[in-house]
Protein backbone atom coordinates (compact mmCIF):
# COMPACT_ATOMS: atom_id res chain seq x y z
CA UNK A 1 0.00 0.00 0.00
CA UNK A 2 1.17 3.41 -0.67
CA UNK A 3 2.64 5.12 1.94
CA UNK A 4 2.01 8.91 1.25
CA UNK A 5 -2.15 7.99 2.64
CA UNK A 6 -1.70 10.09 5.22
CA UNK A 7 -4.30 11.94 8.08
CA UNK A 8 -6.70 12.70 5.02
CA UNK A 9 -7.36 8.83 3.92
CA UNK A 10 -6.23 6.57 7.09
CA UNK A 11 -4.28 3.11 5.76
CA UNK A 12 -7.56 0.46 6.79
CA UNK A 13 -9.05 -2.42 4.53
CA UNK A 14 -11.82 -5.01 4.57
CA UNK A 15 -11.70 -7.76 2.11
CA UNK A 16 -14.98 -7.47 0.31
CA UNK A 17 -15.46 -10.25 -2.85
CA UNK A 18 -11.72 -11.11 -2.82
CA UNK A 19 -10.59 -7.62 -2.94
CA UNK A 20 -8.55 -5.31 -0.70
CA UNK A 21 -10.85 -1.98 -0.22
CA UNK A 22 -9.40 0.73 0.74
CA UNK A 23 -10.21 3.01 3.43
CA UNK A 24 -13.34 6.08 3.13
CA UNK A 25 -12.32 8.80 1.92
CA UNK A 26 -11.62 7.54 -1.64
CA UNK A 27 -10.74 9.36 -4.51
CA UNK A 28 -12.13 12.13 -7.11
CA UNK A 29 -10.22 11.99 -10.23
CA UNK A 30 -11.01 14.06 -13.59
CA UNK A 31 -12.20 17.39 -14.23
CA UNK A 32 -14.15 18.26 -17.30
CA UNK A 33 -12.60 20.01 -20.16
CA UNK A 34 -14.05 23.35 -21.31
CA UNK A 35 -17.26 23.21 -23.51
CA UNK A 36 -19.38 25.88 -24.96
CA UNK A 37 -22.78 26.24 -22.59
CA UNK A 38 -24.27 28.78 -23.79
CA UNK A 39 -23.60 28.61 -27.58
CA UNK A 40 -22.06 32.00 -28.09
CA UNK A 41 -19.04 29.85 -30.12
CA UNK A 42 -16.81 29.93 -27.39
CA UNK A 43 -16.08 26.99 -25.05
CA UNK A 44 -16.15 28.08 -21.38
CA UNK A 45 -13.88 26.44 -18.84
CA UNK A 46 -14.95 24.47 -15.40
CA UNK A 47 -12.97 25.02 -11.95
CA UNK A 48 -14.52 22.47 -9.90
CA UNK A 49 -14.41 23.49 -5.73
CA UNK A 50 -15.69 20.44 -3.95
CA UNK A 51 -14.71 21.79 -0.84
CA UNK A 52 -16.65 24.99 -0.94
CA UNK A 53 -18.81 25.79 1.83
CA UNK A 54 -22.11 26.77 0.81
CA UNK A 55 -25.24 28.47 3.12
CA UNK A 56 -23.05 27.42 6.03
CA UNK A 57 -22.50 23.70 5.19
CA UNK A 58 -19.24 22.85 5.31
CA UNK A 59 -17.75 21.18 1.76
CA UNK A 60 -21.07 21.11 0.19
CA UNK A 61 -19.41 21.64 -3.06
CA UNK A 62 -19.93 24.19 -6.03
CA UNK A 63 -18.71 24.50 -9.54
CA UNK A 64 -17.32 27.58 -11.57
CA UNK A 65 -18.19 28.47 -15.10
CA UNK A 66 -15.56 31.21 -16.75
CA UNK A 67 -16.68 31.98 -19.70
CA UNK A 68 -14.81 31.73 -23.05
CA UNK A 69 -14.32 34.76 -24.98
CA UNK A 70 -12.00 36.30 -27.95
CA UNK A 71 -10.10 38.08 -24.82
CA UNK A 72 -9.72 34.39 -22.87
CA UNK A 73 -10.95 34.25 -19.17
CA UNK A 74 -12.23 36.55 -16.51
CA UNK A 75 -13.21 36.27 -13.31
CA UNK A 76 -16.00 38.58 -13.73
CA UNK A 77 -17.58 36.58 -16.26
CA UNK A 78 -18.47 33.55 -14.54
CA UNK A 79 -21.17 31.63 -12.65
CA UNK A 80 -21.17 29.61 -9.85
CA UNK A 81 -23.65 26.58 -9.52
CA UNK A 82 -24.03 24.36 -6.34
CA UNK A 83 -27.16 22.22 -5.04
CA UNK A 84 -28.99 25.26 -3.82
CA UNK A 85 -28.58 26.74 -7.74
CA UNK A 86 -32.08 26.89 -9.01
CA UNK A 87 -32.88 23.86 -11.31
CA UNK A 88 -30.07 21.84 -9.95
CA UNK A 89 -31.67 18.91 -7.99
CA UNK A 90 -31.32 17.89 -4.34
CA UNK A 91 -29.74 20.50 -1.55
CA UNK A 92 -26.27 21.60 -0.37
CA UNK A 93 -26.00 19.69 2.40
CA UNK A 94 -22.43 19.39 4.08
CA UNK A 95 -19.59 17.06 2.67
CA UNK A 96 -21.69 16.12 -0.34
CA UNK A 97 -18.99 17.58 -2.03
CA UNK A 98 -20.59 18.47 -5.34
CA UNK A 99 -18.05 18.94 -8.29
CA UNK A 100 -15.85 16.16 -7.00
CA UNK A 101 -15.76 15.00 -10.60
CA UNK A 102 -16.80 16.38 -13.72
CA UNK A 103 -16.71 15.95 -17.88
CA UNK A 104 -18.36 18.01 -20.06
CA UNK A 105 -20.16 16.41 -23.48
CA UNK A 106 -23.02 17.40 -26.21
CA UNK A 107 -25.68 14.90 -24.05
CA UNK A 108 -28.68 15.85 -26.15
CA UNK A 109 -26.96 16.88 -29.41
CA UNK A 110 -28.98 20.05 -29.22
CA UNK A 111 -25.44 21.99 -29.93
CA UNK A 112 -24.95 22.94 -26.56
CA UNK A 113 -22.50 21.30 -24.26
CA UNK A 114 -23.59 19.64 -21.22
CA UNK A 115 -21.90 19.19 -17.99
CA UNK A 116 -21.79 16.22 -15.87
CA UNK A 117 -20.95 16.65 -11.91
CA UNK A 118 -20.79 14.19 -9.26
CA UNK A 119 -21.62 14.37 -5.76
CA UNK A 120 -20.08 11.11 -4.65
CA UNK A 121 -20.05 11.37 -0.33
CA UNK A 122 -24.13 12.59 -0.75
CA UNK A 123 -25.83 10.48 1.77
CA UNK A 124 -29.16 9.11 -0.46
CA UNK A 125 -32.13 6.88 0.30
CA UNK A 126 -29.46 4.21 -0.91
CA UNK A 127 -27.44 4.66 2.30
CA UNK A 128 -24.01 6.76 3.42
CA UNK A 129 -22.12 8.09 1.30
CA UNK A 130 -23.99 6.27 -1.80
CA UNK A 131 -23.46 9.34 -4.21
CA UNK A 132 -25.17 10.93 -6.47
CA UNK A 133 -24.65 12.56 -10.63
CA UNK A 134 -26.27 15.26 -11.87
CA UNK A 135 -26.51 16.74 -15.16
CA UNK A 136 -26.55 20.29 -16.22
CA UNK A 137 -28.30 21.15 -19.57
CA UNK A 138 -26.40 23.84 -21.73
CA UNK A 139 -28.62 26.19 -23.72
CA UNK A 140 -28.78 29.59 -24.65
CA UNK A 141 -28.36 30.79 -21.24
CA UNK A 142 -26.01 28.24 -20.10
CA UNK A 143 -26.16 25.72 -17.48
CA UNK A 144 -29.54 26.59 -15.98
CA UNK A 145 -31.51 23.43 -15.51
CA UNK A 146 -30.23 19.80 -14.00
CA UNK A 147 -31.48 16.30 -14.18
CA UNK A 148 -30.04 13.22 -12.53
CA UNK A 149 -28.38 9.97 -13.32
CA UNK A 150 -29.54 7.20 -10.97
CA UNK A 151 -27.18 5.34 -9.39
CA UNK A 152 -27.98 1.35 -9.76
CA UNK A 153 -30.26 -0.66 -7.85
CA UNK A 154 -28.79 -4.01 -7.09
CA UNK A 155 -29.85 -6.78 -4.49
CA UNK A 156 -27.61 -6.54 -1.42
CA UNK A 157 -25.35 -4.14 -3.03
CA UNK A 158 -26.30 -0.76 -2.11
CA UNK A 159 -24.31 2.05 -3.91
CA UNK A 160 -20.55 3.69 -2.45
CA UNK A 161 -19.10 6.42 -3.51
CA UNK A 162 -21.07 7.04 -7.02
CA UNK A 163 -19.72 9.59 -8.77
CA UNK A 164 -16.39 9.10 -7.78
CA UNK A 165 -14.86 9.57 -11.19
CA UNK A 166 -17.09 10.36 -15.20
CA UNK A 167 -16.23 10.16 -18.41
CA UNK A 168 -18.70 11.28 -21.14
CA UNK A 169 -18.48 11.42 -24.85
CA UNK A 170 -20.85 12.70 -27.71
CA UNK A 171 -19.45 10.48 -30.68
CA UNK A 172 -22.75 10.00 -32.30
CA UNK A 173 -26.75 9.62 -32.63
CA UNK A 174 -28.28 7.21 -29.96
CA UNK A 175 -25.56 4.90 -28.21
CA UNK A 176 -22.83 6.42 -29.36
CA UNK A 177 -23.95 9.01 -26.61
CA UNK A 178 -22.49 7.53 -23.62
CA UNK A 179 -21.45 8.69 -20.04
CA UNK A 180 -19.34 6.15 -17.84
CA UNK A 181 -19.83 6.68 -14.05
CA UNK A 182 -17.01 5.26 -11.92
CA UNK A 183 -18.23 4.22 -8.40
CA UNK A 184 -16.99 1.58 -5.84
CA UNK A 185 -19.29 -1.26 -6.88
CA UNK A 186 -18.99 -0.76 -10.73
CA UNK A 187 -18.52 1.20 -13.27
CA UNK A 188 -22.56 2.64 -14.43
CA UNK A 189 -22.86 3.08 -18.24
CA UNK A 190 -25.77 5.22 -19.93
CA UNK A 191 -25.90 5.52 -23.58
CA UNK A 192 -28.28 7.73 -25.32
CA UNK A 193 -30.39 9.17 -26.52
CA UNK A 194 -30.36 11.57 -23.89
CA UNK A 195 -33.07 14.29 -23.17
CA UNK A 196 -33.33 17.50 -21.13
CA UNK A 197 -36.21 16.07 -19.12
CA UNK A 198 -33.81 13.37 -17.19
CA UNK A 199 -34.36 10.11 -19.90
CA UNK A 200 -31.81 7.98 -21.12
CA UNK A 201 -31.63 4.97 -23.82
CA UNK A 202 -29.96 2.59 -21.91
CA UNK A 203 -28.26 1.60 -18.85
CA UNK A 204 -25.98 -1.20 -17.50
CA UNK A 205 -23.38 -2.22 -14.41
CA UNK A 206 -20.43 -4.51 -15.25
CA UNK A 207 -20.01 -7.60 -14.22
CA UNK A 208 -18.86 -8.92 -10.65
CA UNK A 209 -16.87 -6.02 -8.97
CA UNK A 210 -14.79 -4.56 -11.62
CA UNK A 211 -15.44 -1.38 -9.57
CA UNK A 212 -14.33 2.04 -11.24
CA UNK A 213 -12.14 4.45 -9.38
CA UNK A 214 -11.37 6.23 -12.39
CA UNK A 215 -12.69 5.71 -15.36
CA UNK A 216 -12.53 6.85 -19.41
CA UNK A 217 -14.13 6.06 -23.00
CA UNK A 218 -11.91 5.06 -25.83
CA UNK A 219 -12.29 3.85 -29.31
CA UNK A 220 -9.40 1.29 -29.14
CA UNK A 221 -10.57 -0.53 -32.13
CA UNK A 222 -11.82 1.99 -34.43
CA UNK A 223 -15.45 0.53 -35.29
CA UNK A 224 -16.88 3.81 -34.01
CA UNK A 225 -17.96 2.98 -30.63
CA UNK A 226 -16.12 3.46 -27.22
CA UNK A 227 -14.66 0.87 -25.14
CA UNK A 228 -15.18 1.17 -21.47
CA UNK A 229 -12.66 1.81 -18.91
CA UNK A 230 -12.48 0.79 -15.26
CA UNK A 231 -9.65 1.37 -12.99
CA UNK A 232 -10.04 0.42 -9.34
CA UNK A 233 -8.62 1.42 -5.98
CA UNK A 234 -5.23 -0.56 -5.18
CA UNK A 235 -5.05 -4.07 -5.12
CA UNK A 236 -2.47 -5.66 -2.24
CA UNK A 237 0.77 -6.62 -3.72
CA UNK A 238 0.29 -3.88 -7.25
CA UNK A 239 1.91 -0.74 -7.20
CA UNK A 240 -2.15 0.39 -8.35
CA UNK A 241 -5.24 -0.73 -9.13
CA UNK A 242 -6.19 -3.36 -12.23
CA UNK A 243 -7.53 -2.06 -15.16
CA UNK A 244 -10.60 -3.52 -17.11
CA UNK A 245 -11.47 -2.67 -20.73
CA UNK A 246 -15.13 -3.56 -21.41
CA UNK A 247 -15.82 -5.44 -18.25
CA UNK A 248 -19.80 -5.60 -19.22
CA UNK A 249 -18.79 -8.56 -22.05
CA UNK A 250 -18.35 -10.64 -19.68
CA UNK A 251 -22.19 -9.99 -17.54
CA UNK A 252 -22.42 -13.49 -17.51
CA UNK A 253 -19.45 -15.14 -15.87
CA UNK A 254 -19.34 -15.76 -12.22
CA UNK A 255 -15.62 -14.79 -11.56
CA UNK A 256 -14.08 -11.37 -12.04
CA UNK A 257 -13.31 -10.22 -15.57
CA UNK A 258 -9.74 -10.56 -17.11
CA UNK A 259 -7.62 -7.49 -16.56
CA UNK A 260 -4.80 -5.94 -18.42
CA UNK A 261 -1.97 -8.16 -17.31
CA UNK A 262 1.01 -6.07 -17.75
CA UNK A 263 0.24 -2.73 -16.02
CA UNK A 264 -2.34 -1.09 -13.22
CA UNK A 265 -2.02 2.40 -12.00
CA UNK A 266 -4.89 4.75 -10.29
CA UNK A 267 -6.11 7.16 -13.24
CA UNK A 268 -7.05 6.54 -17.18
CA UNK A 269 -7.60 8.82 -20.10
CA UNK A 270 -7.29 8.30 -24.04
CA UNK A 271 -6.73 9.38 -27.34
CA UNK A 272 -5.17 8.87 -30.64
CA UNK A 273 -1.00 10.01 -29.44
CA UNK A 274 0.33 7.83 -32.60
CA UNK A 275 -2.00 8.91 -35.06
CA UNK A 276 -3.10 5.56 -36.24
CA UNK A 277 -6.92 6.06 -36.15
CA UNK A 278 -7.34 4.57 -33.00
CA UNK A 279 -7.69 5.93 -29.77
CA UNK A 280 -4.65 4.63 -27.14
CA UNK A 281 -5.55 3.94 -23.50
CA UNK A 282 -3.27 5.94 -21.35
CA UNK A 283 -2.78 5.12 -17.24
CA UNK A 284 -1.00 7.04 -14.86
CA UNK A 285 0.78 4.81 -11.88
CA UNK A 286 1.74 7.27 -9.22
CA UNK A 287 2.78 4.88 -6.35
CA UNK A 288 5.82 4.01 -5.27
CA UNK A 289 6.63 -0.11 -6.37
CA UNK A 290 5.97 -2.71 -3.21
CA UNK A 291 8.95 -4.80 -4.79
CA UNK A 292 11.16 -2.64 -6.64
CA UNK A 293 11.59 -3.89 -10.20
CA UNK A 294 8.58 -6.34 -10.05
CA UNK A 295 6.26 -3.80 -10.34
CA UNK A 296 5.39 0.56 -10.81
CA UNK A 297 8.25 2.51 -10.70
CA UNK A 298 10.21 4.83 -8.54
CA UNK A 299 8.98 7.96 -8.76
CA UNK A 300 5.66 7.14 -10.76
CA UNK A 301 5.48 6.09 -14.37
CA UNK A 302 2.66 6.55 -17.00
CA UNK A 303 1.87 3.52 -19.56
CA UNK A 304 0.49 3.67 -22.68
CA UNK A 305 -1.18 0.81 -24.30
CA UNK A 306 -2.03 1.11 -28.72
CA UNK A 307 -5.06 0.72 -29.66
CA UNK A 308 -5.38 -1.59 -32.79
CA UNK A 309 -8.08 -3.07 -35.30
CA UNK A 310 -8.68 -6.01 -32.79
CA UNK A 311 -8.45 -3.40 -29.60
CA UNK A 312 -6.05 -3.66 -26.98
CA UNK A 313 -5.47 -7.28 -26.07
CA UNK A 314 -5.14 -8.45 -22.40
CA UNK A 315 -1.79 -9.09 -22.56
CA UNK A 316 -0.63 -6.50 -24.56
CA UNK A 317 2.82 -4.92 -23.10
CA UNK A 318 2.41 -1.24 -22.26
CA UNK A 319 4.91 1.61 -23.37
CA UNK A 320 6.15 3.02 -20.29
CA UNK A 321 7.68 6.51 -19.55
CA UNK A 322 9.08 8.43 -16.95
CA UNK A 323 10.88 11.13 -15.86
CA UNK A 324 14.13 9.01 -16.54
CA UNK A 325 12.88 8.09 -19.83
CA UNK A 326 14.73 9.98 -22.59
CA UNK A 327 13.99 13.31 -23.62
CA UNK A 328 11.62 13.71 -20.47
CA UNK A 329 12.95 16.56 -18.09
CA UNK A 330 13.70 16.17 -14.39
CA UNK A 331 14.30 12.71 -13.30
CA UNK A 332 12.93 9.79 -11.50
CA UNK A 333 13.07 10.68 -7.79
CA UNK A 334 11.14 8.51 -5.07
CA UNK A 335 8.00 9.48 -4.28
CA UNK A 336 7.47 12.40 -6.94
CA UNK A 337 3.59 10.68 -7.94
CA UNK A 338 4.48 10.73 -11.77
CA UNK A 339 1.65 9.96 -13.04
CA UNK A 340 -0.52 11.60 -10.17
CA UNK A 341 -3.34 13.78 -12.65
CA UNK A 342 -3.13 12.63 -16.56
CA UNK A 343 -5.18 14.63 -19.54
CA UNK A 344 -4.73 13.54 -23.14
CA UNK A 345 -4.99 16.34 -25.55
CA UNK A 346 -3.49 17.45 -28.91
CA UNK A 347 -1.75 20.59 -27.99
CA UNK A 348 0.54 21.61 -30.47
CA UNK A 349 -2.24 20.73 -32.88
CA UNK A 350 -0.35 17.83 -35.38
CA UNK A 351 -3.05 15.92 -35.19
CA UNK A 352 -1.65 13.31 -32.37
CA UNK A 353 -2.88 13.25 -28.43
CA UNK A 354 -0.39 14.97 -26.16
CA UNK A 355 0.40 13.27 -22.80
CA UNK A 356 -0.43 15.72 -19.80
CA UNK A 357 1.07 14.03 -16.82
CA UNK A 358 1.11 15.51 -13.29
CA UNK A 359 3.54 15.28 -10.59
CA UNK A 360 1.86 16.62 -7.85
CA UNK A 361 4.86 15.68 -5.11
CA UNK A 362 7.93 16.85 -6.83
CA UNK A 363 10.15 18.80 -5.26
CA UNK A 364 11.50 21.71 -6.60
CA UNK A 365 12.23 24.93 -4.20
CA UNK A 366 10.03 23.69 -1.57
CA UNK A 367 9.12 19.83 -0.96
CA UNK A 368 6.47 18.57 -2.58
CA UNK A 369 5.37 21.53 -5.05
CA UNK A 370 4.61 19.97 -7.41
CA UNK A 371 5.34 19.84 -11.55
CA UNK A 372 3.18 19.03 -15.06
CA UNK A 373 5.34 17.63 -17.69
CA UNK A 374 4.07 17.02 -21.38
CA UNK A 375 5.13 14.33 -23.79
CA UNK A 376 4.16 15.07 -27.35
CA UNK A 377 2.71 12.41 -29.70
CA UNK A 378 4.88 11.10 -31.92
CA UNK A 379 3.68 8.87 -35.57
CA UNK A 380 7.30 7.17 -34.94
CA UNK A 381 9.79 6.68 -32.51
CA UNK A 382 10.28 6.71 -28.79
CA UNK A 383 7.60 8.97 -26.47
CA UNK A 384 9.32 11.34 -24.63
CA UNK A 385 11.17 13.47 -27.34
CA UNK A 386 10.01 17.03 -26.79
CA UNK A 387 8.75 16.50 -23.83
CA UNK A 388 8.57 19.76 -21.38
CA UNK A 389 7.61 20.73 -17.96
CA UNK A 390 5.76 24.14 -16.27
CA UNK A 391 6.08 24.44 -12.59
CA UNK A 392 5.36 27.72 -10.36
CA UNK A 393 9.40 28.39 -10.95
CA UNK A 394 8.44 28.47 -14.57
CA UNK A 395 9.61 32.21 -15.71
CA UNK A 396 6.12 33.84 -16.44
CA UNK A 397 4.14 31.67 -14.11
CA UNK A 398 2.45 33.54 -11.50
CA UNK A 399 3.15 32.92 -8.19
CA UNK A 400 6.01 30.41 -6.54
CA UNK A 401 6.81 26.97 -5.22
CA UNK A 402 5.71 26.64 -1.75
CA UNK A 403 5.93 23.61 0.14
CA UNK A 404 2.87 21.23 -0.04
CA UNK A 405 1.26 23.19 -2.96
CA UNK A 406 0.86 20.14 -5.03
CA UNK A 407 0.56 22.16 -8.55
CA UNK A 408 -0.26 19.14 -11.26
CA UNK A 409 -3.06 18.25 -8.79
CA UNK A 410 -4.95 18.38 -12.02
CA UNK A 411 -4.52 18.91 -15.62
CA UNK A 412 -7.20 19.61 -18.82
CA UNK A 413 -6.99 21.12 -21.95
CA UNK A 414 -9.12 22.91 -24.66
CA UNK A 415 -9.62 26.38 -26.78
CA UNK A 416 -11.30 28.83 -24.90
CA UNK A 417 -10.73 31.66 -27.04
CA UNK A 418 -11.17 30.29 -30.32
CA UNK A 419 -7.66 30.90 -31.80
CA UNK A 420 -7.72 27.35 -32.46
CA UNK A 421 -4.49 26.68 -30.04
CA UNK A 422 -5.71 24.64 -27.03
CA UNK A 423 -5.08 25.97 -22.99
CA UNK A 424 -3.47 24.17 -20.70
CA UNK A 425 -5.08 24.19 -17.43
CA UNK A 426 -3.39 23.16 -14.00
CA UNK A 427 -5.05 22.69 -10.37
CA UNK A 428 -3.13 22.92 -7.39
CA UNK A 429 -5.15 21.69 -4.84
CA UNK A 430 -3.33 22.92 -1.35
CA UNK A 431 -2.01 26.47 -2.73
CA UNK A 432 -3.22 29.28 -0.15
CA UNK A 433 -4.10 27.15 2.55
CA UNK A 434 -5.69 24.30 0.11
CA UNK A 435 -8.45 27.00 -1.17
CA UNK A 436 -6.54 26.07 -4.21
CA UNK A 437 -5.78 27.44 -7.23
CA UNK A 438 -6.21 27.24 -11.37
CA UNK A 439 -3.31 28.50 -13.91
CA UNK A 440 -4.24 28.84 -17.71
CA UNK A 441 -1.51 28.69 -20.13
CA UNK A 442 -2.73 30.03 -23.27
CA UNK A 443 -2.10 28.53 -26.79
CA UNK A 444 1.23 29.07 -28.50
CA UNK A 445 2.29 28.75 -31.85
CA UNK A 446 3.60 25.53 -30.78
CA UNK A 447 2.80 24.56 -27.55
CA UNK A 448 0.74 26.00 -24.51
CA UNK A 449 3.49 28.69 -23.27
CA UNK A 450 3.88 30.38 -19.57
CA UNK A 451 3.77 33.74 -21.27
CA UNK A 452 0.38 35.69 -20.14
CA UNK A 453 -0.53 32.55 -17.85
CA UNK A 454 -2.54 33.34 -15.50
CA UNK A 455 -3.49 32.28 -11.97
CA UNK A 456 -7.20 32.02 -10.79
CA UNK A 457 -7.11 31.65 -6.75
CA UNK A 458 -10.50 31.02 -4.86
CA UNK A 459 -10.74 34.49 -3.78
CA UNK A 460 -10.44 36.03 -7.09
CA UNK A 461 -14.32 33.55 -8.13
CA UNK A 462 -15.92 34.48 -5.14
CA UNK A 463 -15.23 31.85 -3.14
CA UNK A 464 -13.77 33.41 0.14
CA UNK A 465 -13.99 30.99 2.97
CA UNK A 466 -10.32 30.76 4.80
CA UNK A 467 -9.47 26.89 3.55
CA UNK A 468 -10.41 23.48 1.88
CA UNK A 469 -12.25 24.87 -1.25
CA UNK A 470 -10.04 22.79 -3.09
CA UNK A 471 -10.28 25.14 -5.71
CA UNK A 472 -9.49 22.96 -9.26
CA UNK A 473 -10.99 19.70 -7.73
CA UNK A 474 -8.80 17.76 -5.78
CA UNK A 475 -7.76 14.77 -8.00
CA UNK A 476 -6.14 11.83 -6.53
CA UNK A 477 -4.91 13.99 -3.64
CA UNK A 478 -6.53 11.62 -1.09
CA UNK A 479 -4.87 8.38 -2.47
CA UNK A 480 -1.44 9.51 -3.37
Amino acid sequence: MNSRWGAAALVAVSLIGGALLPAAPAAAVHGAVPGDFNGDGYRDAVLPAPGANVSGKEAAGAVVVLYGASSGLSAARRKTITQNTAGVPGAAEAYDRFGAATATADLNRDGYADLVVSSPYEDTTQGKDAGTVTVLWGGKSGLTQGTGLPAPVEPNMPALYYGLDLAAVSAGPGARTEVLVGGWHGASRFSGPFSRTGTYGASAVPASDSWGESVTLGDFDGDGSQEHVNVTYRQSGDSGGWIFVNPEDYASSEYLPPHLEKGNGLIAASGDVNGDGYSDLVVGDPDEPEVAGADGASGGRVLVWYGSASGIASDAKPVQITQNTSGVPGASEKEDAFGGSLAVADLNRDGLADIVIGSPYEDLAKPRAGQVTVVPGRRTGALGTGAYSFSQDTAGVPGASETDDFFGTTVSAGDINKDGRPELFVGAASENNSTGAVWVFPGGSSRPTATGSRMFTASSVGLTQDNGTLLGGNGLLWVI
